[in-house]
């Protein structure tokens, strides 16, 4: 593959990857609202995420939010990355109930970058550790800020935790294949 089309590549599945991130916000709010075994009133519709575990129903895309922000750093460079968390914050704002704006948008900007400083040094050396690290740590940073401003109380910290690992897990495979497939064709990162 020539130099000019394994830079269309990554350009193109870098975009996809923000593509991805930026449906996976106001998905995540619309969800939160609208989608779960059981809605509370005046609070989040839940979803089973493990054995007695519950969290608010938003939790599996902030999950997979937080490996496509690592795919479009990868794809297309840390100012993407960092464009794409200030784009997703904004959007986040744009599409929550009146009453999660504030804390939506903020748990997000925080979190996103929180992943994006564990991962940034790590990933050239050793991507899927990066990943994994990088993940927990936005994931943790998210569902703490997110739940206390918007409800108060920590109560589903455990299933927000849980719920977003999830998709973290489901996701590692992709992201295994992706590394070995550029390996094999000699795209590396941005």
């Amino acid at each position: 593959m020539t130099p000019d089309a394994l830079e269309r590549r990554r350009s193109r599945e870098g975009l996809i990857a923000l593509a991805g991130f930026a449906l996976c916000i106001p998905a995540a709010n619309w969800l939160i609202g609208n989608v779960g075994t059981v809605c509370l009133e005046n609070g989040p519709c839940l979803i089973p995420v493990a054995p007695g575990i519950a969290a608010p129903s938003g939790v599996l895309m902030i999950g997979l939010a937080l490996v496509l922000r690592d795919i479009i750093q990868r794809r297309l460079g840390p100012g993407w990355a960092l464009g794409a968390i200030v784009a997703g914050a904004i959007l986040s704002g744009l599409v929550a109930p009146p009453t999660l704006v504030f804390a939506s948008a903020f748990a997000f900007f925080l979190s996103e970058g929180a992943d994006m400083a564990v991962y940034t040094p790590l990933q050239k050396k050793r991507l899927m550790l990066a990943v994994v690290l990088s993940s927990i740590v936005g994931l943790v940073v998210d569902s703490v800020i997110f739940l206390y401003l918007a409800f108060g109380s920590l109560d589903f910290l455990s299933g927000q935790i849980v719920g977003k690992f999830w998709m973290v897990l489901l996701a590692l495979p992709v992201i295994h294949w992706l590394r070995k497939r550029d390996e094999r064709i000699g795209m590396g990162p941005a």
